[in-house]
């Protein structure tokens, strides 16, 4: 239980990066927070470097590797054991590829990290955001690189056939805004938002399990590149309330901004829904 006046957000990747930043900073503004990581020794360091700027917030790491879906789903049980609900839920983790990986699920492992798991994550935590009532968000961390595909893999989702790991990344960020437009209409009625976050080429370790191609890309762009407090900026604000009441969207520098229109297709949203559902109910043996 929690005191009425403080508010929750569980946050995925918040290792490093821009989710490190917003835990870090929600933290000193008195937020409970229960962030996730992936690595046992970068998680560490986070949770000394959150303690340091928030002394007296209530903080908490969970470690998790959210590629598998039994992972995904302790995690969210460890969460619900956690606090009875849940003002915020930021989607975050996410990484760019080298190589195809197949997972013990037998998924492509980008399109399990980084759609599957927020999918699931968030339709287990749906009670606990519909306990903190009106207000309650969730936010997916996207990218604008879901412009450089035409659309989702729909005749190869898991790359069994021509893989490539730019184009892993680049349907799993449309992935990212999909869910959040077909999610924010069901949610409508529970007065819960649902937006999907471009933070900006950001300077940060998130390039450092891509290729070759992807390390050099953020090598030669580093003078274009933001810090992470700019990134997190957008999902800091958004979480405080910013945006007014507007969901189903995708935002960048704290305004609405533009799409494709793969993005913005209500038909490919309702599509990749179903495939996700399906996905996630066989890789947890339950269908």
């Amino acid at each position: 239980m929690r005191e009425a006046n403080i508010k929750t957000i569980v946050i995925t990747g918040a290792s490093s990066g821009i989710g490190l930043v917003v835990a870090r900073e929600l933290a000193r503004k008195n937020w409970r927070v229960i962030a996730h990581g992936r690595d046992p020794d970068r998680s560490s360091e986070a949770m000394e470097h959150i303690r340091k700027a928030a002394p007296d917030a209530r903080v908490d790491m969970l470690l998790a590797d959210l590629s598998t879906m039994a992972e995904v789903d302790r995690f969210a049980g460890e969460v619900a054991a956690m606090t009875d609900r849940i003002d915020v839920l930021a989607n975050n983790a996410g990484f760019i590829p080298a190589e195809q990986v197949v997972t013990s699920d037998g998924l492509e492992q980008c399109f399990a990290a980084n759609h599957l798991a927020p999918f699931l994550l968030t339709n287990r935590l749906l009670p606990l955001l519909k306990a903190a009532g009106p207000g309650a968000q969730v936010i997916n961390t996207a990218s604008i690189a879901h412009k450089f595909t035409k659309d989702m893999l729909w005749d190869d989702l898991q790359q069994t056939e021509n893989y490539s790991s730019n184009n892993a990344y680049t349907q799993s960020k449309l992935a990212n805004i999909l869910h959040a437009r077909a999610l924010a209409p069901r949610l409508a009625n529970d007065g819960i938002r649902v937006n999907a976050v471009h933070p900006g080429f950001v300077a940060s370790n998130f390039p450092n399990h891509g290729s070759w191609i992807t390390r050099a890309i953020y090598n030669i762009s580093r003078p274009m590149q933001i810090s992470s407090e700019q990134g997190a900026d957008t999902i800091i604000w958004l979480a405080q309330g910013g945006g007014g009441t507007t969901t189903g969207e995708y935002f960048y520098k704290r305004a609405v901004a533009k799409t494709t229109s793969a993005a913005q297709s209500r038909e490919g949203a309702e599509r990749l829904w179903k495939i996700s559902e399906e996905l996630v109910t066989k890789a947890l043996g339950s269908e």
